[in-house]
């Protein structure tokens, strides 16, 4: 690797007049020494500069001087890569990466699916038969129709909460910058701590929830243990943790609504639903569309809140897909039954996702 360094012919190198026998005069000549080496050649003569469509020109008389680089460890060079290459190449890291701990999962749940494997014993191929027992397994049918009814409340919650509490907070006042901050509390908290601090709240006997109740009247309630009430008790849990982020996003994107459409709106004397309605809903249309589909994502993998709140009980009334998927493959070591638990998820999620862009990505409003 080399630096080529520029100088007008005539130009002399201006040295200092030291003493033959002084120790300055032969720290220079050590030091000029160390510079002859670095240089590799010197060419005087008319000096050629390419332009970018591929022309010479010629500048003035200089010389060129070419000098050695040191450069530590291994050198690569993008010298005869092609365009179209270099672009696959730089992705390629990333690809690998993709492959080793998405794609191949993925494949290996799907393969295991056609077998019945207690993780001990040999794989026996069974074919389609664990789908079978599946789609005629009444519990199945019962935990599917409990994780939709968790992700449906669940996101209007997400939405509704989150975007009354934006609507409120869209001032830029120091009380609002404050509330900011608290509400955007729980979501950073980690939610195994979530889910113990609720059910200390929620608890039948001794719970803070039932005290207030009691003060005013009002008959304790069992929140988790009551098959009627359980699953509304973790929904309620999961939307309190959501609501700041979703919150947060929603007052982004209404702060970056131009303001000349609201004064326009003034002129007109519009009254605020109708502005809420033809202006800001429209406009946060981009906002609501990505976070209808990561809460619907993320309420179908719900694990924890169940896991440590409930169990999946009381009388399998909590239990989801994915803390289904974990008793049967974890509990139960059926591992090709949870598996084809897992690319129905999969499969529903996906469906989902298709459908939701399929419908309603015309009617986002895109500045």
């Amino acid at each position: 690797m080399f630096i080529v360094v520029f100088c007008k012919k005539g130009e002399k190198e201006i040295m200092t007049d030291f003493k033959p026998n002084s120790h300055r005069f032969k720290e220079e000549q050590k030091n000029t020494a160390k510079e002859k080496k670095k240089v590799e050649k010197i060419v005087t003569g008319k000096v050629k500069t390419k332009k970018k469509n591929g022309e010479y020109i010629i500048v003035e008389e200089e010389e060129v001087i070419i000098m050695k680089k040191k450069t530590k460890g291994l050198t690569f060079s993008m010298e005869g890569i092609g365009n179209k290459t270099l672009p696959y190449l730089m992705i390629t890291p990333a690809m690998i990466i993709c492959m080793v701990f998405m794609v191949y999962p993925i494949a290996y749940m799907v393969y295991l699916s056609f077998f019945k494997w207690n993780m001990i014993g040999d794989m026996k191929f069974i074919g389609f038969e664990n789908y079978i027992s599946l789609f005629t397994d009444s519990e199945f049918m019962q935990v599917l129709y409990n994780t939709c009814q968790f992700t449906l409340w669940t996101v209007v919650g997400f939405i509704f909460f989150g975007l009354l509490l934006a609507l409120y907070l869209n001032k830029n006042t120091k009380i609002n910058r404050m509330i900011q901050s608290i509400v955007f509390i729980p979501y950073i908290v980690p939610l195994v701590s979530i889910a113990f601090i609720w059910m200390w709240i929620m608890d039948s006997d001794l719970g803070l929830l039932n005290y207030v109740l009691n003060l005013f009247g009002i008959d304790s309630v069992k929140w988790l243990s009551d098959p009627k009430v359980a699953m509304y008790s973790l929904i309620i849990v999961n939307i309190w943790k959501a609501t700041g982020y979703y919150a947060l996003i929603f007052l982004s994107a209404l702060q970056g609504i131009p303001s000349y459409l609201y004064e326009a709106a003034e002129l007109d004397k519009a009254n605020k639903l109708t502005v809420f309605f033809k202006i800001t809903l429209p406009m946060l249309s981009p906002t609501l569309f990505f976070l209808v589909l990561t809460g619907t994502i993320a309420s179908f993998k719900v694990f924890e809140t169940i896991s440590i709140m409930t169990q999946g009980g009381p009388v399998n009334s909590t239990n989801t897909l994915v803390y289904y998927i974990y008793e049967y493959g974890f509990s139960f070591y059926k591992i090709g039954y949870a598996s084809a638990v897992g690319v129905v998820l999969m499969v529903i999620v996906s469906l989902l996702t298709l459908v939701y862009f399929g419908l309603l990505h015309k009617k986002v409003h895109y500045q």
